[in-house]
């Protein structure tokens, strides 16, 4: 029975490796998004003169909703790859930015990235709000609030585990 139990470990923990499959194609993803940044990018600097105040503040509030959302990807890639499959090589310096990224703060950071995407998009909701029904505003509203208090909630609830 043992034997039968070292395998199916062995299988189990083996099977880690396919995540790098999930992982690779987050980023070809990621450069996927980057091409979709450039050509926003392009518009914006196409138009720097012929945009008007609130139409360049909403295009650069997309630029930084796009960095938010590489940013997101990065960091979720990072961290799966260092809590799931295994740990990056020392490459000396290169590597000191990572910081802690355990599955605890990828929780919290996820959240707030989620938060602050979400008050860009909402933002860009009410800097075109004659385009939106009031209902839709409404619910978008709701939608945000319900990502800050879960934010909330997970970061009193990582306190709390902290304690113990």
């Amino acid at each position: 029975m043992k034997a039968l139990e070292t395998v199916v470990e062995r299988i189990i923990l083996g099977s880690r490796w396919i995540l790098v499959v999930f992982l690779i194609g987050l980023s070809v993803a990621l450069a996927v998004y980057g091409l979709s940044f450039g050509v926003k990018l392009w518009k914006v600097i196409g138009n720097v003169f012929v945009y008007e105040e609130a139409e360049m503040i909403l295009a650069m509030l997309g630029l930084i909703d796009a960095a938010l959302v590489a940013s997101l990807l990065v960091m979720v890639m990072i961290a799966s790859y260092e809590n799931f499959v295994g740990r990056f090589d020392d490459h000396g310096a290169e590597l000191h930015w990572l910081g802690k990224l355990d599955s605890g703060s990828l929780k919290i950071k996820v959240a707030s990235s989620i938060v602050a995407i979400s008050s860009i998009h909402l933002l860009q909701v009410f800097l075109n709000a004659r385009e939106y029904t009031d209902n839709q505003i409404m619910w978008q509203v709701v939608m945000h609030v319900t990502f800050v208090v879960s934010a909330l909630m997970l970061g009193v609830l990582d306190k709390i585990m902290a304690k113990h």
